[in-house]
């Protein structure tokens, strides 16, 4: 992106955006009428994102090998990332001289209350966990904030003794309270926001936001639970 975001030299980090970067004008882009004057801007535009992930996507196959996967998506932030991340998965299965099976299973964590992290995770679904015995399995997140959800999560999954778990967030947040967990693919990094939009939620609002936009005050006041 312009202005103040880089590729970083350690790629691992993403697409780096700064913490004085502006963003984008919401004038400049289309947007759902029934969220005008609910966010502040517009912090990566719904292109850049897909190229982020075709990228991701190369980078996965490279690292992983033509092996097969296992999908864990978490839901329900991670449910477009994993969509798109997957379709081009399977293009480059598709081109490929070597058939790749993907499989997808789906997991829920809850966190989070209003803009606000409740501090205890609580885990729903994954009933069906023991089939990731001996798996590839790659575990597709929507957000890395502090990394102690990921942690309780990586925890629970190990216990099921797969053959090798990575992890692809499509954004980790830059906050003092992190533990230092570090996915092993992150398509940005970004300031300490609370950020929606590509299926990205406050209380449920705002998933059918394509652009990963900034929330403002008068927004989280009106979907306030």
């Amino acid at each position: 992106m312009a202005g103040s975001s880089e590729e970083a030299p350690d790629c691992g980090r993403g697409v780096v955006i700064m913490d004085d970067w502006p963003g984008y004008d919401l004038n400049l882009f289309t947007y759902p009428q029934h969220y005008y004057g609910d966010l502040e801007y517009v912090l990566i535009p719904h292109g850049v994102i897909v190229d982020r992930i075709e990228r991701l996507a190369k980078d996965i196959m490279k690292d992983i090998g033509y092996c097969d996967i296992m999908v864990l998506c978490v839901l329900k932030g991670g449910y477009k990332f994993c969509a798109d991340l997957v379709e081009h998965l399977k293009s480059i299965s598709r081109n490929s001289d070597r058939f790749v099976s993907m499989k997808v299973d789906f997991i829920r964590l809850k966190s989070y209350r209003n803009d606000q992290s409740m501090g205890k995770m609580q885990i729903i679904g994954g009933d069906d966990l023991s089939t990731l015995a001996g798996k590839n399995v790659l575990v597709v997140e929507d957000v890395v904030g502090t990394g102690r959800t990921m942690k309780v999560l990586l925890s629970r999954l190990e216990k099921y003794k797969p053959n090798m778990i990575k992890v692809a967030s499509l954004l980790v947040k830059r906050t003092p309270r992190s533990d230092g967990f570090r996915p092993d693919y992150a398509g940005f990094e970004i300031p300490n926001l609370f950020v929606v939009g590509y299926a990205l939620d406050y209380n449920e609002y705002f998933r059918d936001l394509n652009h990963i936009c900034v929330i403002n005050e008068h927004g989280k006041e009106k979907y306030r639970v």
